[in-house]
């Protein structure tokens, strides 16, 4: 049952100036992009670079081979405004299929903040596709705190047209964080989304929640919006 229920819908309209702009084209046996969003996502869907805010300048490039061996960087906010601080995303990674079903990917990914650098942290990743469905698992450390996340997208199977993706996260701090009725040590977080288009949109439904409640929520510090059960209902068209 929903700790805190609350219902969210927004209409994203996307013009050419805010629009995923990438340019790609072959040097070899390589395979160069160039975009404003990240032009892959890490393990699958599984580590994926932080989303970029609307009124943030953002960017990478992303390198991959013939043989699988993939490279590159991506910035989520190049630290323009006062409000976005500069961080600078590296990964390397290997992705190969075996055949047209069943394919892996694995690699890692530092997060890097130059102007704090205490806070650069790092995480290994692998996946698993199977028939269009997606599986993965990541190992980060961070500098007060280590997480383990499973993640799935069952985008191979899509019972009547809808895509559902699962992600479950732990987080075992370094330091204890006190609260009103004792100390937290470590508490988990996990999301369900089920998507859909619908007439030229994409409809997202979310529900993210957490192990912690109450006075416990003053120690939340995970990858959701917020501490208790949260409903989100997301509309997002691009008319370009």
């Amino acid at each position: 049952m929903l700790k805190t229920c609350t219902l969210l819908v927004s209409a994203l309209l996307a013009s050419p100036f805010v629009q995923a702009q990438v340019f790609q084209r072959e040097l070899g046996d390589f395979d160069l992009k160039l975009g404003t969003t990240p032009s892959r996502s890490m393990a699958q869907g599984l580590v994926q670079p932080t989303s970029p805010g609307s009124n943030s300048f953002h960017g990478g490039l992303d390198l991959s081979h013939a043989s699988g061996l993939y490279f590159g960087q991506f910035s989520p906010s190049m630290g323009i405004s006062p409000t976005h601080k500069l961080e600078v995303d590296s990964y390397l990674g290997f992705k190969r299929p075996f055949d047209q079903s069943l394919g892996y990917e694995l690699g890692m990914i530092h997060y890097s903040y130059p102007k704090l650098s205490p806070l650069d942290s790092q995480a290994l990743y692998g996946g698993l596709t199977l028939l269009g469905n997606r599986f993965g698992v990541s190992l980060g450390n961070d500098p007060d705190r280590q997480e383990s996340t499973l993640f799935a997208d069952l985008g191979g199977t899509q019972p009547f047209g809808v895509g559902v993706s699962m992600k479950y996260t732990t987080h075992q701090l370094g330091s204890p964080v006190s609260v009103e009725d004792g100390s937290i040590r470590s508490f988990s977080d996990w999301s369900v989304k089920l998507s859909r288009p619908w007439r030229g949109i994409d409809l997202d439904l979310i529900y993210s929640d957490s192990s912690l409640s109450g006075s416990e929520c003053s120690a939340y510090s995970g990858h959701n919006s917020q501490c208790d059960g949260l409903l989100t209902l997301k509309a997002e068209r691009s008319f370009y």
